[in-house]
C-alpha cells in the first residue's frame, strides 16, 4: 500500500489486500514474502512439526526452546492490539482450499497450544520464518 501501517479491515471478505492473494507467502521467493533473504513462512505442518519435536505445550516450553517463541498477542482487525503478554500467535503459509479468506496459525498460552486451520488474514498475528 506504500506505508507501513497495519491495515484495518473488519468488513467481509477479512483479509488485508485486495484483491485477495494466496501465493503472496508462498516459498522464499513468493510475493510479497516478509522473511529475510533465503528465508520463508512455514507451512502449518512444519510449524506443528517443530512444536511437536521440541515438546512446546505452552507459554513457558515456548520461550524455553531453541525458538524462544514470545507473547506478543496479536492486533485484532480494528487494530486493537489483544492478549498481549498472555498469547502468542503465528501465522503459518497454508491458506484454506475452500474458504479464500482464510489461513492457518497456531497459537500458544500458559495452559497449551492449538492449531487453527481457518481464520481471518485480517488479523495481525507474528510471523516466524525459517531457512530453507
Amino acid at each position: 500500500p506504500g506505508h507501513g501501517n497495519f491495515i484495518i479491515n473488519s468488513l467481509y471478505p477479512y483479509d488485508w489486500r485486495s484483491p485477495q492473494n494466496d501465493n503472496l507467502w508462498q516459498g522464499m521467493n513468493g510475493i510479497n514474502n516478509p522473511c529475510p533473504s533465503g528465508y520463508r513462512v512455514p507451512t502449518i505442518a512444519e510449524i506443528n512439526a517443530e512444536f511437536t519435536e521440541y515438546s512446546i505445550t505452552n507459554t513457558a516450553t515456548a520461550f524455553a526452546s531453541s525458538f524462544k517463541f514470545t507473547v506478543p498477542g496479536y492486533r485484532s482487525m480494528n487494530g486493537v492490539l489483544v492478549t498481549v503478554g498472555n498469547y502468542g500467535y503465528y501465522w503459518s503459509s497454508s491458506v484454506s482450499n475452500t474458504i479464500s479468506t482464510i489461513a492457518s496459525y497456531r497459537s500458544f498460552y500458559s495452559g497449551g497450544t492449538d492449531t487453527y486451520y481457518y481464520y481471518d488474514r485480517a488479523y495481525g498475528f507474528s510471523v516466524r520464518c525459517i531457512k530453507d
